[in-house]
């Protein structure tokens, strides 16, 4: 780890919430929990079974455990179950870093999704070449959101099997959402 996430504020709790059959040992989200023993991983019952309410519940219990504010750091179909948990959490939620999202359609939650700003600074991270979702798709959601969007170009899904270890663009990402939190701020391409 190159340090970068280690400045962020502990007013706030990272919670990780991982996608589809979890992240793997190799994953981002799995290095950065082990170099950052403060931050917190989601964890569902069944990882092989997206439910979307269900998966928004353990979100819900984690925000609703934790003594501080939390910024969710969520992947996959786990930005989603993110997403929905963040309606509900009555301010417990002080933004969200949104990586590769899966494609709402594919599991047929876009009804349970909002299409108005969630109403605290987001990153939502893309990538040209993703499988889970296009980057059409993914700008919609982003200005749906009133999410900051980074598109990383051609990088599949942003995961252990994408070529991504520990990530340091994505740790600097999220300092740079904890910079944005407290302050609105108009939608923009970072990259």
């Amino acid at each position: 780890m190159n340090g970068v996430s280690a400045n962020v504020n502990k007013a706030h709790r990272v919670l990780l919430v991982p996608g589809l059959r979890n992240s793997g040992p190799a994953h981002w989200q799995t290095l950065w929990e082990r170099a950052h023993p403060d931050y917190r991983r989601v964890v569902q019952r069944d990882w092989d079974d997206p439910k979307i309410e269900i998966w928004a519940d353990a979100i819900g219990r984690e925000l609703q455990a934790s003594e501080l504010p939390a910024i969710l750091v969520a992947h996959s179909f786990g930005c989603l179950a993110a997403v929905q948990s963040a309606r509900r959490a009555g301010g417990r939620v002080c933004g969200a870093m949104l990586v590769a999202p899966a494609d709402p359609q594919r599991f047929a939650v876009e009804a349970a999704l909002p299409r108005e700003p969630l109403g605290f600074p987001t990153i939502l991270v893309a990538s040209s070449s993703d499988p889970w979702l296009s980057l059409a798709h993914a700008r919609t959601l982003a200005r749906d959101w009133c999410s900051n969007l980074v598109n990383l170009g051609n990088c599949g899904h942003i995961n252990a099997e994408s070529g991504y270890g520990a990530w340091p663009v994505g740790e600097r990402l999220l300092y740079e959402l904890q910079k944005l939190i407290g302050t609105p701020q108009p939608v923009r391409q970072l990259a």
